[in-house]
């Protein structure tokens, strides 16, 4: 529903306080002007730098009303006994802490269901004071919608070639979903500056800025693809799957996400980097820590707000790394951190069950024991998967692909990578090319960490076995060691006996 037809519906039934958060001013006001024109109602608006305006102000021409407590009080000088009168106030929670503002507005909004005036604030966000909880009505000016942006575009881009079509538009209005209308018209001008067409590039290049100035979250723009990543032939599937184009009828069906466990540098952070481009998503990346702050109540804050702002950049893929550390106080009870990591979790839980964006969420962990059974159970993801060490098939992709990445010869002799992981195969055809020096040689300075933290490993293991999807093949992961070991351990128990 439009903020015209909401705001219609309120003015009806006689709401003389209402509260309109928008991040587009003149838009919101052009609509509310337009709403006001077809119902014949009158219309004012005050701000600090140009005072009261309106084609209809009553009164001297040198009486702007600049002070915000005049302005109030001008409303009832304005009033019209045939037709509601209407006063916006332009980012009028600048002044709304004053006692006086707060009896003003207390008085007028109340005397206006007598005079039928109504007062309405028009801010960027919502800070009502406690002595006007009560007295506002709260609506929200929606960000444009995707028909809204395909409109701008064709506005601007007006020449032959210069918009894009089929898969690519809706590419662009994909990567324009959470700008506002100024934002996407300055994306489009910049992207036919630049380009002489519309491009996505553009457009995520000023998304990634607008996303900088909140400070919360990060745009990846990488060149990862699947192609980078070898093996996890499964979970490329699943997702794949998860997230192709869908039509109409079905788009209530929304994928939720995965979580990946595994040895560390076996590729989760690599695979939800490259998730996105394969996709055609945007990636964004939120950091727990940065969510983290000094005052009471800022850390909940701060957390319901990012999530705000990736619902509004669907669709996207959401990358949390290392999940498990931003939350290991919630299984504290609250006595590391008085509770603010419990209270941080809740929120991300409730996001996680009830959002209904299209964003993909992306969790990577590498020790399951820290992370609150809550969070793993059944509908807070798609899957759980398990990536353990890459077999002898995987790891000749990830020479090849390293080995080509970084200009070495194929018929190098390859070391002895029995318990490496990806990220130790890359190390060494980095050494290598660094040092200059044969793979053989540079593998003398790698320690593989299955070997390092060898008893983490084999327990991580151990406890994914039947419990999480394999990221490699269909099915649930089992150990393989496992079997081959009660047998080993009955052989050498039997001679004993005897």
């Amino acid at each position: 529903m439009l903020l015209s037809e909401r705001l219609a519906e309120n003015v009806r039934a006689c709401f003389t306080g209402i509260w309109i958060q928008s991040h587009e001013h003149d838009e919101a006001l052009l609509e509310i002007t337009r709403l006001c024109h077809g119902e014949d109602w009158s219309l004012l608006s005050w701000d600090i730098d140009r005072g009261l305006q309106g084609a209809e102000v009553v009164g001297d021409s040198d009486t702007s009303y600049p002070d915000p407590l005049a302005a109030i009080h001008s409303l009832n000088s304005q009033t019209d006994p045939d037709r509601p009168t209407l006063l916006v106030l332009k980012n009028f929670h600048r002044f709304i802490n004053s006692p006086e503002i707060i009896q003003a507005l207390t008085q007028q909004i109340s005397l206006g269901k007598q005079t039928r005036t109504f007062v309405i604030v028009l801010s960027s966000l919502v800070q009502i004071p406690t002595e006007l909880e009560k007295l506002f009505v709260c609506l929200e000016h929606d960000l444009p919608d995707r028909s809204q942006l395909e409109e701008i575009a064709r506005s601007i881009a007006t020449e032959t070639g210069e918009l894009p079509d089929g898969p690519e538009l809706e590419r662009v209005l994909d990567a324009s979903c959470g700008l506002t209308r100024y934002e996407a018209e300055g994306a489009f001008s910049l992207s036919l500056v630049r380009h002489g067409r519309i491009d996505v590039s553009v457009v995520l290049e000023l998304k990634a800025q607008t996303l900088l100035k909140s400070g919360l979250l990060t745009l990846h723009s990488g060149s990862e693809s699947f192609d980078d990543l070898g093996g996890l032939e499964s979970l490329k599937a699943f997702c794949r799957r998860a997230l192709r184009p869908r039509t109409q009828e079905s788009s209530h069906v929304r994928p939720r996400g995965v979580l990946l466990l595994g040895v560390p540098g076996t590729g989760k952070s690599a695979f939800a980097k490259a998730l996105g481009r394969e996709t055609g998503r945007a990636t964004l990346t939120l950091d727990v820590g940065a969510l983290m702050g000094s005052l009471v109540g800022q850390t909940e804050e701060r957390t319901r707000r990012a999530l705000r702002i990736v619902d509004a950049m669907q669709p996207a893929v959401l990358f949390i790394d290392e999940i498990e550390k931003g939350l290991s106080g919630a299984t504290s009870s609250g006595e590391s951190d008085s509770g603010v990591s419990t209270r941080m979790l809740g929120t991300m839980l409730s996001w996680l069950n009830d959002h209904k964006s299209d964003v993909f969420v992306v969790c990577t962990a590498n020790d399951i024991s820290k992370l609150p059974p809550e969070l793993i159970r059944a509908e807070r993801f798609d899957g759980l998967f398990f990536l353990d060490l890459p077999g002898d098939s995987q790891k000749q992709m990830i020479w090849n692909i390293y080995r080509e990445q970084y200009g070495l010869a194929e018929d190098q002799e390859l070391p002895e990578d029995r318990h490496w992981t990806g990220s130790e195969i890359r190390a060494c055809c980095r050494l290598a090319a660094l040092l200059n020096v044969p793979l053989a040689q540079a593998a003398e300075n790698v320690v593989p960490v299955a070997i390092t933290a060898a008893e983490s490993v084999a327990r991580l293991r151990r406890w994914a076995s039947n419990r999480c999807l394999s990221a490699e093949q269909t099915g649930v992961f089992v150990h393989g060691d496992r079997e081959g070991a009660r047998a080993q351990r009955k052989l050498s128990r039997d001679p004993r006996r005897n």
